[in-house]
C-alpha cells in the first residue's frame, strides 16, 4: 500500500534535504518533490548540509562528490544528527564500487544522475517507508515501557488502598479533633496553631488525591458509551475554571464550531477536559490566555477538541513521554494526570496528541468518535 508523504507525522509534510552543488539539478529535483507534496531544503556542501540537517529531515539526497568532502563520509554524520532519517546517495556512475560505498555509508539506496521523476519519487517513498518503520518501532518500544509501568501500578494498588488510606483517614480525624480543641482557646492564641494544622491538612488532601489517581489509573471503571453533547461539557468545565482564571487575569477563550454528539461517558470526558484546561492554566503567565475549541475532525467520524495556551509549550523531546505513567516535569504531583487522560481517551476509542499551538504554546488535541 502506498502512503502519501504527509502521513509521516500528524501535522506536517515530510522533509527532504538535497545536498548537491549543481544548482540546476537541485532546482529540478525540488520541483518534482514539491509537486509530490514534500517540503524541500537544500545545501551545496557538507558543512552547509550538517547545518541544515539540524532543522530535521526524513530523507536526504546526497551527492557523492561535494566541494568540501565526500557523500559517503557525510551520510553517517547526517544519520548521527537524525537517527530516524534515511539517506539516498546520488552518483553520476552506477558501479559496483559505488553501490558498496552507499551500503557502507548507511544509505538505504542510491540514484544515478540524471534520474527520471518516477524513479526519484519511488526511491524517496521507499526511504519514507523505512522512516515510518523506525517511528513504529519506537512507538512499540514506548508502549511496551508503558505496559510495564501499568503492571507495576496494578501490583501496587491493593496494598496502597489499605496501607495508605487507613492512616490518612486516621490522621484527618485526629486533625479535626485537634482543630476543635484549638478553636476553644482564646482568639489571640488560635492563629499560630491553626496555620500549621491547615498546612498539614492540605498536604494530607494532596496525598489523598495522589492515591486516588493510582486507584483510578489501575482500576478504571466499566465503560458504557452514551450520547454526549460536546459544547455543554466544555462550557461546564470552563465555568468552573472561571474564578481561578480571573484571579490571575487569565483570559479563557471559547471557540466552538457546530459538532455532532460523541460516544462516551460525560463525567469522564469532563475529567479529561478539566485536566487539560488546568494544565494549560498552570502553564500560562499571569495576564495570559488559554483557548478551548471544538470542530469537526478531518475524519468525518471524529470530533476534535483543542486546548491551546500561550505558555512555554512542551519541548519536542518529551512530547512522546508526557502520557507515560509517573513521568512529570512538575515539582509536585503523581505523574498520573495525563496518563489517566490518555487512558480515558483510549477507552473512548479516541486519540490525544500534544503539539505546538499556532501561537507557539502547547496544544493538546483530543479526537473522539462521534455517536452513531
Amino acid at each position: 500500500m502506498t502512503h502519501s508523504p504527509h502521513e509521516h507525522g500528524a501535522q506536517r509534510l515530510a522533509q527532504v534535504l538535497i545536498v548537491d552543488d549543481n544548482a540546476d539539478l537541485v532546482d529540478n529535483l525540488r520541483e518534482i518533490l514539491v509537486g509530490a507534496r514534500y517540503v524541500v531544503h537544500s545545501a551545496g556542501s557538507c558543512e552547509e548540509a550538517l547545518e541544515v540537517a539540524r532543522l530535521g529531515f526524513e530523507v536526504a539526497l546526497v551527492d557523492l562528490r561535494l566541494p568540501d568532502g565526500d557523500g559517503t563520509q557525510l551520510a553517517p554524520r547526517l544519520k548521527e544528527a537524525n537517527p530516524d532519517g534515511e539517506v539516498v546517495l546520488l552518483t553520476g556512475f552506477a558501479t559496483l564500487e559505488s553501490a558498496v560505498a552507499a551500503v557502507r555509508a548507511g544509505a538505504c539506496a542510491y540514484l544515478v544522475k540524471p534520474c527520471q521523476p518516477q524513479e526519484l519519487l519511488v526511491t524517496v517513498e521507499q526511504a519514507m517507508r523505512q522512516v515510518r518503520l523506525h517511528s513504529e518501532k519506537r512507538e512499540l518500544a514506548r508502549r511496551a515501557q508503558v505496559a510495564e509501568k501499568l503492571a507495576a501500578v496494578g501490583t501496587m494498588t491493593a496494598g496502597l488502598s489499605h496501607e495508605i488510606r487507613n492512616p490518612l483517614n486516621a490522621a484527618v480525624l485526629q486533625l479535626s479533633v485537634l482543630e476543635r480543641r484549638v478553636q476553644k482557646l482564646p482568639g489571640g492564641e488560635q492563629p499560630p496553631l491553626l496555620e500549621p494544622l491547615h498546612l498539614v491538612r492540605d498536604e494530607i488532601r494532596r496525598l489523598d488525591h495522589i492515591l486516588e489517581d493510582f486507584l483510578q489509573f489501575a482500576r478504571p471503571r466499566e465503560f458504557r458509551a452514551q450520547r454526549v453533547k460536546v459544547i455543554p461539557v466544555l462550557d461546564r468545565v470552563l465555568d468552573l475554571l472561571d474564578g481561578a482564571a480571573q484571579q490571575r487575569h487569565v483570559r479563557v477563550l471559547r471557540s466552538y464550531s457546530a459538532v455532532p454528539a460523541v460516544a462516551g461517558d460525560e463525567e469522564r470526558l469532563r475529567q479529561v477536559v478539566m485536566n487539560l484546561a488546568l494544565n494549560a492554566l498552570e502553564a500560562v503567565p499571569d495576564g495570559g490566555w488559554l483557548r478551548v475549541s471544538c470542530q469537526p475532525g478531518d475524519d468525518p467520524d471524529l470530533v476534535e477538541v483543542l486546548v491551546d495556551d500561550c505558555g512555554p509549550g512542551v519541548p519536542a523531546e518529551i512530547r512522546e513521554r508526557v502520557f507515560e505513567p509517573f513521568f512529570t516535569t512538575k515539582a509536585k504531583g503523581s505523574g498520573l494526570g495525563l496518563p489517566i487522560v490518555h487512558a480515558i481517551v483510549t477507552q473512548h476509542g479516541g486519540t490525544i496528541t500534544v503539539e505546538e499551538a499556532p501561537e507557539g504554546g502547547a496544544r493538546f488535541a483530543l479526537r473522539i468518535p462521534r455517536y452513531r
